[in-house]
C-alpha cells in the first residue's frame, strides 16, 4: 500500500527503482519494449486496484494489451472497448481474449441493491442490473450476499463472453485463426 503522506512522490520513487531494477537485470528490456508490442493475450478485466493483470499472471510489460473498467463490463456500445477489442484481434493479432472477473467486485455488488449509486455510475452498471432481473430467481435463492455478488459476477463474464464472441472482428479471427477467448473468475 502507498504511504497516505505522499503517494504520488512514493509511486514515482518505486518506478524509478523499478527500472533501475530492470536496467540492470536487463539493460536491453527498455530499448527492445520501445521497439513495439506483441502481445499475445488481450485482458479484459475490473478497475479494482487488487487485480493487476500482468502481476497475478506472472507476466512481464508487454506481454498483455489491457483493459479495464468497472465490473469488467464488456458491452457492444462502449466505443471504448470496442476499439481496444478490435485493435488487439485485428492489429496485433492476440492469440487469446480472456475477460476476468472477480469475487469482492464493488460493481457486482453495487447492482445488486436497488438504490443509486449515483452519477454516470448508475448508467454503467445498468447490463449488471439487467442480468440481476434476468436472473432474479437464481439470485434471491442465495442467502450469502457475498455469494450472490460472485454469482453476479459469473453471470457477468458469461454475458461478456457471448458479446465478445458476436463481435465480427472476434467471430472472423475465431474461424480464420483460431482466437481463443476465455471466461474466468
Amino acid at each position: 500500500m502507498l504511504p497516505t503522506a505522499d503517494p504520488f512522490s512514493h509511486a514515482l520513487s518505486s518506478n524509478a527503482s523499478w527500472a533501475s531494477y530492470k536496467t540492470h537485470q536487463n539493460p536491453s528490456f527498455f530499448p527492445t519494449l520501445a521497439t513495439g508490442q506483441t502481445p499475445t493475450i488481450l485482458w479484459l478485466g475490473c478497475s479494482d486496484s487488487r487485480i493487476p493483470e500482468t502481476t497475478v499472471l506472472g507476466l512481464q510489460p508487454g506481454d498483455v494489451f489491457v483493459h479495464r473498467n468497472i465490473a469488467n463490463i464488456v458491452s457492444p456500445t462502449d466505443i471504448n472497448s470496442s476499439a481496444v477489442i478490435e485493435y488487439a484481434v485485428a492489429h496485433l493479432k492476440v492469440q487469446h481474449i480472456v475477460l476476468c472477473g472477480h469475487t469482492s467486485c464493488g460493481g457486482a455488488g453495487a447492482a445488486l441493491g436497488d438504490s443509486r449509486v449515483g452519477g454516470v455510475l448508475d448508467t454503467w452498471l445498468t447490463p449488471l442490473k439487467k442480468l440481476r432481473r434476468e436472473n432474479k430467481a437464481e439470485l434471491e435463492a442465495i442467502t450469502d450476499q457475498a455469494a450472490r455478488a460472485a454469482r453476479l459476477a459469473e453471470l457477468n463474464v458469461a454475458a461478456g463472453v457471448e458479446t465478445l464472441l458476436s463481435n465480427v472482428v472476434v467471430e472472423d479471427a475465431v474461424n480464420e485463426r483460431g482466437l481463443l477467448v476465455h471466461g474466468v473468475l
